[in-house]
């Protein structure tokens, strides 16, 4: 996949208007996704990606402490200026697109390093059972 097709991807997933709006999307939830993802998943998803996307994720030096889902998606939220629910649709469109992208094997290896809640996100029903 290229990166243009990946935008186009996230354009017609999240509906947006243009290709730039998709773009600023893309970026804003790889930069984040980026230091939340470590380890061979994060090697695995850098090689699978297009350059510019397995860029982005690359950039970004992992946090020391994983942040819960609704925290990613404030943190979507203040990059992009959007409102929470705004957000939660900016990081699922791209997230459910990626993991469709990268296969159910290495999206549920990605999900099991990150903190429980993030699995919808991915567009994966998380059926473990409450703590």
């Amino acid at each position: 996949m290229t990166w243009q097709e990946l935008v186009a991807r996230i354009r017609t997933a999240g509906r947006y208007d243009s290709d730039a709006e998709a773009e600023r999307v893309l970026r804003a939830v790889l930069t984040v996704l980026g230091g939340h993802v470590v380890g061979d998943e994060r090697c695995e998803l850098v090689r699978l990606l297009p350059p510019e996307a397995g860029a982005l994720l690359a950039a970004q030096i992992p946090v020391t402490e994983p942040v819960a889902a609704p925290d990613f998606v404030g943190r979507v939220a203040g990059l992009l200026a959007l409102s929470a629910a705004e957000a939660r649709w900016a990081a699922s469109t791209v997230l459910c697109t990626v993991g469709a992208y990268a296969g159910d094997g290495l999206t549920r290896r990605v999900l099991a390093g990150l903190p429980r809640g993030y699995a919808l996100l991915f567009g994966v029903a998380d059926l473990a059972p409450a703590a």
